[in-house]
Order: structure tokens, then C-alpha cells, then sequence
């Protein structure tokens, strides 16, 4: 095995402390923020963040082939990650200072400004991954520090948020300060990748394909489409419930702060067990633990629907106790699934285009992301869900409470069955990986 250094490990690690920081503030708290503090419609603050994520969607596979072909001798990922910590930190400062125009437009442009700051460094952040070691359990290590990182990023988002936005002045106020220092975080952790990781020098000079062909080229990739599908069904299916909690914690139990306890303990849960799961598929393989583990959530979430309305707040933690142990395989299997794939297609081609692997990957993400806002958007709105008017806290229906308690349950559960089952057909085993590193080796390639 060739072992990574502590500092590479904790340095690349970090990176999602902060990666996490933004999808806990998106996935939890923005289309909250939308309807109960900016006062927007639910359909109509979905349908923003939807575009704001579609556009996000749009940039990845650029970013990603663009960043393969990055010259200069800071390495071809680096730049990226530097310029676009800036650019993140400046417009979630902008994301969370209410306009004084047309919310509507203002919300799009400046969500999709957000969402590119953010490609700017997720996507070549990724595809450092691969380049870092070429050892099947070693990237599995790695991702282990990365989703630790990513875990307690989220943990932080959960719990510091909400005090963060009381501790300004509550309000506009306090939300635009919390824009700044989680702004900020999400900046520094990002600058610290840049300092702790060193890029392998790129001197492959073979003929390139252009981005369209390159993208449409590695979809045609069995390997890839079975690992690629089920990630996108389990983000939209994360997406969906993520946006539900807050308002489930509000409306159904009437208490948003058993929110501040009960995410941490799903956090906390997931964070025991990364190196539970780490360990445990170098017995059984990434695929099983992937899939186990989302069988787990997915019973969670269904078990929760059935009786967490009846219950109360005491019997949730403890769903989302259940539920973090299975969720933690989310943060782990598919970002060391994944720079597996890209060997198999090395070996194949023996050219090296990571990040148009991991701009493709995030596309389908954030695909998956703007249609979980979108229906959780629709599904409130169809339901009878009202915003808060004037900073007032509206009495909701019993139709609306039964829209955020199915965004809460089955339609997200849907998304991680689906994902399980075509998981299944994934090929490559660890004794499949051996068979790729052989053919490269053979093949007179660099791995």
C-alpha cells in the first residue's frame, strides 16, 4: 500500500469541513431562510434555488475540463480552489443580505454566483483524489479523513447557524453575519488545501477531446453509470429530507430548537461510524457497505414518517441515531468509488481527465440537489404551506403538515431504494481493481 502522509491526509481532509459547511447551509437552512425570514413564496423560492442549481449543474463539467488542462507550476487544480475560496466567501455574504429590488432575480443571480464559487473549488477539489494514490484501500483511508472533515463541517453548520444568526441581532442582520463567518470558514478551509497538497507534475501530452465528446465519452461507461446514477438518486433523495427537518421540528412537534439536538445526533452517529464503515469494506467492498448502509437510512426515514409525529422529539433522536449510522456510508463509498473509475478508464484510454469524471459526477449531483428544492417547493405548495408574513410564524394545515411529513419520509426513502438497487449491478471488487492496475502496468502507463 502507498501510505499517505498525516499532514497530505489532514490538509486534503479539511477541504470538506468547509464543502460541508455550504451544503448544510443550502440543504438545511436556505429555502427556509427564503420563505420565513426573506418572506418569498414556497413555489417560487424553489423554483430560484432550482435555477440557481441548475446553472450550478451547468458549470461543473466545464470547471472539471477546463481544470484538467490548467497550466502553470501551482498544479492544475490549485488555482482554482484558491480563486474560488474568495469568490464563495463574497457572495454568501450577498446570498444572505436581503435585497432591496426584485427578490426573485436578485436570489437567482446571486445563488448562481455562490454556486460557481463553490464549483470552483469542489470540482477540482475532488479530482485531486486520484492523483494523490493509486491504492484501491488507500483512497478509501483518504475519503475516511475527507467525510470525518465533511461530517463535523456539518455538524458545525447544524449546530452554529442558527446561534450564529441570534448572536448578530436575529433578522436580516444576524443572517448577513452569519454569511460572513461561515462565509469565511468555508474560504479558509479551502486555502488550506491549497497550502497542505502538492500536484503531481502533468506531463501527459497525448491528443485531447473536446468537452462535449469528453463527457459524452465517459457515459458510455458501464462502471461509471452504475456508480453515477445511484449517487445522483441518493443526493436528491439527502436533498429532500435535509430541506424537510427544519420544518418538520417546527411545525410538527412545534419546537425548531429539538432541531439544534436532533441533527447533531445524526451527525454524531455518522461521525462514530466513517471508520466503522472504512474498515469494514476492506472485508465486504465499497459496493456492500454503500448499499447497506442506505438501506439502513431509508428504513430510518420510513420508520420516522410511520411514528414520529406521534411520538415526539425523545423517539426522533433516536431515529436519527439509527439513521446516522447508515448515513455515514454516504459521506464515505462514493468518493472512493469513484477514483476507481477513473483507473478503469485510464487503463482503457490511458489518458487522464479526473475532472471530467468529477465535473460530470458533481453535474449529476447538483441535478439531483435542484430537483429535491424543486419538490420539496412543489410538494409544500400543492400541500397548502404558508410563508411567514412579516416575520410571523403562520399556523399551518393539516394538509401542509402531512406535505412536510411526506418530504420528511417516503419521497426521499424512494430516492435511496432506487439507488440500492442499481447499485447492485456495480462491477468493480477489489479483485476487479487488481485486474485494472495490471493492465495499466502492462500497458506501460504511470498510475
Amino acid at each position: 500500500m502507498q501510505q499517505l502522509s498525516k499532514r497530505v491526509k489532514l490538509g486534503f481532509g479539511v477541504g470538506d469541513l468547509g464543502g460541508n459547511l455550504f451544503f448544510t447551509m443550502s440543504g438545511f437552512y436556505l429555502l427556509f431562510y427564503l420563505t420565513d425570514v426573506v418572506g418569498m413564496a414556497a413555489g417560487l423560492a424553489g423554483a430560484a434555488l432550482m435555477i440557481g442549481k441548475i446553472w450550478d449543474a451547468v458549470s461543473d463539467p466545464i470547471t472539471g475540463y477546463l481544470s484538467d488542462r490548467t497550466p502553470g507550476r501551482f498544479g492544475r487544480r490549485r488555482p482554482w480552489i484558491f480563486w474560488g475560496a474568495f469568490l464563495t466567501w463574497g457572495s454568501m455574504v450577498l446570498m444572505f443580505s436581503p435585497p432591496t429590488g426584485p427578490t426573485f432575480l436578485y436570489i437567482i443571480l446571486v445563488y448562481c454566483l455562490l454556486n460557481t464559487g463553490y464549483t470552483f473549488i469542489n470540482i477540482p477539489y475532488g479530482a485531486l483524489t486520484p492523483d494523490l494514490t493509486p491504492d484501491f484501500h488507500e483512497r478509501t483511508i483518504l475519503n475516511g479523513y475527507r467525510m470525518t472533515f465533511a461530517v463535523v463541517g456539518t455538524f458545525i453548520g447544524a449546530a452554529a447557524i442558527l446561534p450564529l444568526v441570534t448572536l448578530f441581532g436575529d433578522g436580516d442582520r444576524g443572517w448577513t453575519g452569519m454569511g460572513v463567518v461561515i462565509g469565511g470558514v468555508i474560504a479558509l478551509t479551502s486555502l488550506i488545501v491549497v497550502a497542505s497538497v502538492r500536484e503531481k507534475a502533468h506531463t501527459d501530452e497525448r491528443p485531447r477531446k473536446g468537452l462535449i465528446s469528453s463527457h459524452l465519452e465517459i457515459l458510455r461507461l458501464k462502471p461509471f453509470l452504475l456508480a453515477l446514477i445511484p449517487w445522483a438518486l441518493h443526493i436528491t433523495g439527502v436533498n429532500i429530507i435535509q430541506g424537510a427537518l427544519l420544518y418538520y421540528f417546527r411545525f410538527i412537534y412545534g419546537d425548531a430548537g429539538a432541531f439544534q439536538i436532533a441533527l447533531p445526533i445524526l451527525l454524531t452517529a455518522a461521525i462514530i461510524f466513517i471508520p466503522i464503515w472504512v474498515k469494514i469494506s476492506g472485508i465486504i467492498g465499497k459496493r456492500a457497505c454503500y448499499n447497506i448502509g442506505m438501506s439502513i437510512f431509508a428504513i430510518s426515514v420510513l420508520v420516522f414518517f410511520f411514528i414520529g409525529h406521534h411520538s415526539g422529539p425523545t423517539v426522533a433522536y433516536v431515529i436519527m441515531a439509527i439513521a446516522g449510522t447508515g448515513f455515514a456510508t454516504q459521506y464515505v463509498m462514493p468518493f472512493s468509488i469513484i477514483p476507481d473509475v477513473v483507473e478503469y478508464d485510464y487503463a482503457e484510454t490511458g489518458v487522464r481527465r479526473e475532472g471530467v469524471f468529477y465535473g460530470q459526477w458533481t453535474f449529476m449531483s447538483k441535478l439531483g440537489q435542484a430537483f429535491g428544492i424543486a419538490i420539496n417547493g412543489l410538494v409544500l405548495s400543492l400541500f397548502g404551506y404558508q410563508e411567514a408574513r412579516a416575520g410571523m410564524v403562520v399556523e399551518q394545515s393539516e394538509s401542509a403538515l402531512l406535505g412536510i411529513r411526506l418530504i420528511a419520509g417516503p419521497i426521499p426513502a424512494a430516492f435511496f431504494i432506487a439507488g440500492v438497487i442499481i447499485l447492485r449491478y456495480y462491477p468493480i471488487t477489489n479483485e476487479y481493481y487488481r485486474k485494472i492496475q495490471e493492465k495499466i502496468a502492462q500497458r506501460g502507463f504511470d498510475s
